[in-house]
Parts: C-alpha cells; sequence; structure tokens
C-alpha cells in the first residue's frame, strides 16, 4: 500500500477564533511568494508542481482559505477579506516584502492584497484569472449555490470511484490508487464544501477594492485554449489594471511546468 508523502502542515491562528492552515514549498531561503488557490482547492499541492517550486528558488506559501482543508470559515467573507489573512501569514514568517500568486478564482484574492497591502507587495501573478462579476446575475442564495456545487461534487466523487483521475478531464491514473490525491481532494471538497461555497458567494459580490487602485506591477498569464475561464476576463483585467502586463501560453485553464517556472521567475525578479 502506497503511503501519504504529502509534506506537513502548519497553523496559525488569526483571530476571532480562527485558524488557517498552510503549506510551505521551496527553499527557506527562496524568494517569498504567498499563493491562492483557484475554487476549489488546497494548500496540497501536485508533484510536478512542487518540483517547479523547488527548482524556481521561491518560498511558495499555500494556505487554504477559510472554509477549506481544516482552515475555520469564515461566513460573509468577501475577497478583499483575503488581505488580513495574508498580513498576518506574512507576519508570521517575519515577511516584509512578498510576492503574490492567484490561479483562477484565487486571482480576485491576489489581487485584493496587491491593492490592500500595496507597500509590502512587489509583485502579482494571475494565471487563469476572472474579471469581477457583472449586475445582479451575481447575486446569489446560499442554499441554491450550495445545493449545485454539492451536486457537482458528487458527480466528481462518482467519478473517481469509477477509476477516474483526480482532474476532472485531464489526464493521469486513478486517484483512488492515490493517497495523496485522496487526501487533497479530501481537503478540497470532501470533509467540507464550505470554502467552495464561500468563494462562490465571495465572487458573486463586490470584491471589496477597486482593482485600478493597484500600483504594484501585475501579471495576467492567459492559456490560448482555456475552457473554464474565457478570454474576455483576462482582456477586462489587462484593460483595468494599470500596471498589467499580458502573458499568453499555449494550453489550457492549468499551465504546464515551463510556464509556471516562467511565472515564478518574474515574481522572483520583483523581489
Amino acid at each position: 500500500m502506497a503511503r501519504m508523502t504529502l509534506p506537513e502542515t502548519s497553523e496559525l491562528p488569526v483571530g476571532g477564533g480562527r485558524i488557517l492552515r498552510f503549506c510551505r514549498y521551496g527553499p527557506p531561503d527562496g524568494v517569498p511568494v504567498i499563493a491562492h488557490n483557484g475554487s476549489p482547492s488546497s494548500r496540497w499541492k501536485w508533484p510536478w508542481l512542487v518540483e517547479a517550486v523547488a527548482r524556481s528558488g521561491v518560498r511558495l506559501l499555500v494556505y487554504d482559505r477559510p472554509g477549506y482543508g481544516g482552515s475555520s470559515r469564515q461566513p460573509g467573507r468577501i475577497v478583499a477579506d483575503a488581505a488580513d489573512d495574508v498580513r498576518r501569514l506574512a507576519d508570521a514568517h517575519g515577511w516584509r516584502r512578498f510576492g503574490l500568486f492567484g490561479g483562477s478564482a484565487g486571482g480576485p484574492h491576489a489581487l485584493a492584497c496587491a491593492a490592500l497591502l500595496a507597500e509590502r507587495v512587489t509583485r502579482c501573478a494571475v494565471v487563469s484569472g476572472i474579471k469581477p462579476a457583472e449586475g445582479r446575475a451575481a447575486a446569489a442564495d446560499e442554499s441554491a449555490v450550495r445545493s449545485r456545487i454539492a451536486e457537482t461534487a458528487a458527480q466528481i466523487l462518482a467519478q473517481i470511484d469509477a477509476g477516474g483521475p483526480e482532474l476532472p478531464g485531464q489526464p493521469g491514473p486513478p486517484a483512488r490508487t492515490d493517497p495523496d490525491a485522496m487526501a487533497r481532494i479530501r481537503a478540497t471538497f470532501v470533509d467540507s464544501i464550505d470554502g467552495w461555497v464561500d468563494d462562490s458567494l465571495a465572487l458573486a459580490r463586490p470584491w471589496g477594492f477597486e482593482p485600478d487602485s493597484i500600483t504594484v506591477p501585475v501579471g495576467i498569464w492567459r492559456g490560448t485554449d482555456d475552457p473554464h475561464v474565457p478570454s474576455d476576463h483576462a482582456d477586462w483585467l489587462v484593460a483595468h489594471l494599470r500596471t498589467a502586463q499580458a502573458h499568453r501560453y499555449p494550453g489550457g485553464h492549468v499551465p504546464d511546468a515551463s510556464v509556471y517556472a516562467q511565472i515564478y521567475g518574474w515574481l522572483s525578479a520583483g523581489a
């Protein structure tokens, strides 16, 4: 039987009885970067991504947003609330300055930190990011959102039970035979879907900051064939962020290791 090889989890009390769970990747003396996961996702990263971080020289801190992976839930949170948690994480590590990474739904959370912690942020990289929701189409009822997400989660688990891979629609070995994969899945949405639900609600509300107020350098990466986030999201971000640099890579929603290496190199150059 294979054994779990996932990195150690650390916890940080952040006030109000809440804790955040997080993992660290890359060399201890690497360039500090705090990562914001997509939705849903967890602090435990895929092996090929861990290897890319190790080669890059970045010290990547990946934390579970409230409601994911044992991080305490924060009902009613908005995107901008991420800045307070990131400030506490950085302070706990003695990081006066640090870079930001945000993937997919983590993009707005990274941008919130770039806007609200500008004096401490070196650069902010966003991959497959999303733009703000438009009008009242985004107004969402929590019970309806929870029901929809529970149905989606059940479908994913049914595919895994049938021998499917960890990531739906992506090639890979059966997840059920890999204890690391199953641990990632449990932390993402099996033990609780609260994080996924609260992300969906937060992204549908006003974000709590103005994107055009960001003054730190922002890199916007998007795939040429992303089936999940249309290209107009990246176009909107580039048009509304005064410091944005647009980058495209061949591929879909999740870039390959070479693109991640490029992104980490860009973040390191700002240190």
